[in-house]
């Protein structure tokens, strides 16, 4: 697969040095006791910040909100600490900030072998989800298997896993064009600049009504059905076996609750109510 990352030159340039700033001044910060060692009792997690209703940038524009979020901090208190969910930039800044340890946990990671080289899952996972091939409303694809999108110019994106699976197959037979935003590859797909778009069916429908596009439309057939999952940094020093113990165990109480189907339902209303 051809992948190219769209470079809308200084504007970009910008962007990105901005999101660096907002990161650098969010993560890293860690807490310490007195011996200047970490106080593992306070973590600092981030996610996807364009991922509504799972996650999304709160009012205060330092910290993200959302179902993803909710379950998140009910682990942590579960699990006897407190994780706060920082807006720590864009997608891709969040996992190079796992890569660097300057954050601790994202609330919302697929399951791809290059991010096991830098950071442990938790499992199960909390949320499954599906993604699906957005068009025009005009355009018929006919989209059933992979190999239907042979020959087509696509969009997603950047630094986006829609499974291991499909990301492979994607990066020997598709052309995706990557883009920095689900805002932006939505309204490109909507201006005719690119024959679909691949992103996950409910972040996809919120972020088109918010925009008022309306000129799209996703199909049944999924691309992939693939699970969420809590990570923490390699390089965290709170990464212990006593710690992904009690996390685990607070999942797995969360689960049996069905906790994480009413967060879901509830962040749903919260992200209509904020952005209409």
């Amino acid at each position: 697969m051809k992948r190219m990352l769209v470079v809308l030159a200084a504007a970009m340039t910008c962007a990105f040095g901005a999101d660096i700033a907002l990161a650098d001044e969010r993560t890293g910060h860690f807490k310490r006791n007195a011996d200047g060692s970490r106080d593992c009792g306070h973590l600092l997690a981030s996610g996807n910040p364009d991922y509504p209703p799972y996650l999304w940038q709160s009012a205060d524009g330092q910290h993200l909100e959302g179902a993803a979020a909710d379950f998140l901090k009910q682990v942590g208190e579960l699990a006897g600490v407190r994780i706060e969910v920082l807006h720590a930039g864009s997608w891709g800044r969040v996992q190079q900030s796992m890569r660097d340890g300057t954050l601790d946990m994202i609330a919302g990671a697929f399951l791809t072998l290059p991010r096991l080289e830098y950071m442990d899952y938790f499992y199960p996972a909390f949320q499954g989800t599906r993604t699906v091939i957005w068009t025009r409303d005009n355009l018929d694809l006919n989209y059933q298997h992979w190999s239907d999108l042979r020959g087509l110019e696509g969009l997603t994106v950047i630094n986006n896993s829609f499974g291991q699976d499909f990301d492979t197959y994607a990066a020997q037979n598709l052309s995706i064009t990557e883009v920095p935003s689900l805002e932006q590859g939505l309204r490109m797909l909507s201006y005719n600049r690119g024959e679909y778009l691949i992103y996950e069916e409910f972040p996809g429908k919120a972020v088109a009504a918010r925009e008022h596009i309306t000129n799209i439309r996703s199909y049944e057939t999924p691309v992939s059905t693939e699970n969420l999952y809590l990570t923490m940094s390699h390089r965290s020093e709170c990464n212990t076996g006593a710690l992904r113990g009690r996390i685990t165990q607070a999942i797995l109480k969360l689960l049996a609750d069905d906790a994480m189907q009413n967060m879901l339902e509830a962040s749903i209303r919260r992200w209509g109510e904020n952005t209409n």
